[in-house]
């Protein structure tokens, strides 16, 4: 009898450690990573204080300075194909999507390819988006058909900075797909809203991928005095003043979501992604845009010492400030390894614990180059814009600008060399430049047949 209760007893204990054991794995927090990925629009290269520039952004540059620095990291010469590239780890014009989506357009991502949040939640990530989507202009075409659990912010490629309405009027502000009206700055709205999300909606039980596409320092710039009265005495232009006010506007929000992971405890296993969507913009002329409320801006960003700006192919356009930082893990660095937007997609999935990556990505995992700053092999950067295409295989880059009544003009640049691109080298090197236009062709000839066809 003594025997029989004594093996019960210790059969109900087997029985109840099991049961706490599988308890406390449903409750441990996961240990694959989280993902916070800042997108500034507009943010030209010399526009973060890193890089040199006279605009003040502590916290980025802390972020920078303690993380790996992506010193050659090649985005698309606007937004929307940037965005398209990093969501589906390809380049854009494989889609059809070379150009900013504007004005009434329908054009959005495919729905037959597989997206970052999409491919996240095979890992049991938890997904949203703050801020900017420009991806698709109407709700049934917005973050949520694309992967993103939670979705708040604006549809369009740029608003009003309180009034939240697109150039033309229409309405972009949403919260999960639903126009809604708030008062405030957008920059302050998505901080707000994040920081809302970590702390009341966060499912604690799984990883999250959190995003924050902010408005900021695109046009129109739109910042209270006490952003721009650090630089009353810096910054002489009216315009510039303007537009390094909406930078530190920036920066400090993004203080604020530090400031929230590390009072949630989130912040030894979040990895931040910081980057820009393009290179800056030089000036704006807004015209009759938000019924003509807006003064014109002759001096916005500064790309220095890149060539050129926002839409060409040139560095200025497409090298973009950038960095990863993952406390403990990622040793202050500056990567010098050319690393495309379209490697990004990859590389978080396979931080996220994917073991196979969807078949349309394009991109290559880089975290062992981040990690060692080991050379990444076989990495050639294709770019199409809607004014260029561009091929970059180290050191060389090839910009083919094609002209409907002139012809085709080819540059060839090294830019290890010349990271300015000063000196045209076609004529001097015929070989490289003769396999390169042969490397940009067979790209060219993947794109889109909607963007091939006519003489895009």
């Amino acid at each position: 009898m003594n025997s029989l209760i004594i093996n019960s007893v210790a059969t109900l204990f087997v029985c109840f450690s099991s049961f706490a054991n599988a308890t406390d794995k449903k409750t441990d927090p996961p240990t694959t990573p989280n993902f916070v990925v800042i997108v500034a629009d507009d943010a030209g290269w010399n526009d973060v204080g890193y890089n040199g520039s006279e605009i003040k952004t502590p916290n980025i540059d802390w972020l920078a300075k303690n993380g790996a620095q992506l010193n050659r990291l090649y985005a698309a010469p606007t937004c929307s194909p940037s965005r398209a590239s990093f969501f589906t780890g390809r380049p854009s014009s494989r889609m059809g999507i070379v150009a900013p989506i504007s004005d009434k357009s329908n054009l959005s991502l495919p729905g037959d390819v597989i997206t970052l949040p999409q491919a996240l939640h095979q890992q049991n990530y938890q997904t949203a988006l703050f801020g900017k989507w420009h991806l698709g202009l109407n709700p049934s075409s917005g973050p949520k058909a694309y992967g993103f659990d939670y979705s708040y912010g604006f549809l369009h490629g740029q608003i009003d900075q309180y009034s939240h309405e697109y150039k033309n009027g229409d309405p972009s502000w949403h919260r999960e797909g639903k126009f809604i009206t708030e008062k405030g700055h957008v920059t302050d709205l998505i901080e707000n809203e994040a920081i809302n999300w970590l702390k009341t909606k966060r499912d604690p039980s799984k990883n999250f991928y959190i995003q924050l596409s902010y408005s900021a320092p695109h046009f129109p710039l739109q910042e209270e005095d006490k952003w721009k009265k650090p630089y009353l005495k810096t910054i002489k232009n009216n315009s510039r003043r303007d537009y390094a006010a909406a930078m530190s506007h920036l920066d400090y929000s993004i203080g604020q979501i530090m400031k929230t992971l590390k009072k949630q405890n989130l912040d030894k296993n979040t990895i931040i992604i910081f980057m820009s969507d393009n290179g800056a913009m030089d000036k704006w002329n807004p015209g009759n845009q938000y019924q003509g409320r807006h003064a014109a801006n002759d001096v916005l960003g500064n790309n220095f010492p890149l060539r050129d700006w926002k839409t060409s192919n040139y560095e200025g356009g497409i090298r973009v400030p950038g960095f990863i930082y993952w406390k403990n893990k990622t040793n202050s660095s500056l990567n010098n390894n050319y690393i495309s937007v379209t490697d990004l997609m990859p590389t978080i999935l396979t931080l996220a614990g994917a073991k196979s990556l969807p078949k349309t990505i394009e991109g290559q995992n880089i975290w062992n180059s981040i990690i060692t700053k080991d050379s990444i092999p076989n990495q050639a950067i294709y770019i199409r814009g809607h004014l260029q295409e561009s091929i970059i295989e180290k050191p060389w880059k090839l910009i083919r600008t094609r002209h409907k009544n002139k012809p085709t003009v080819f540059e060839l640049f090294n830019i290890e060399k010349d990271p300015e691109e000063k000196k045209n080298l076609v004529e001097s090197h015929s070989i490289i430049t003769d396999k390169l236009k042969q490397d940009l062709e067979m790209q060219f000839a993947k794109d889109s047949k909607e963007v091939n066809s006519g003489g895009e």
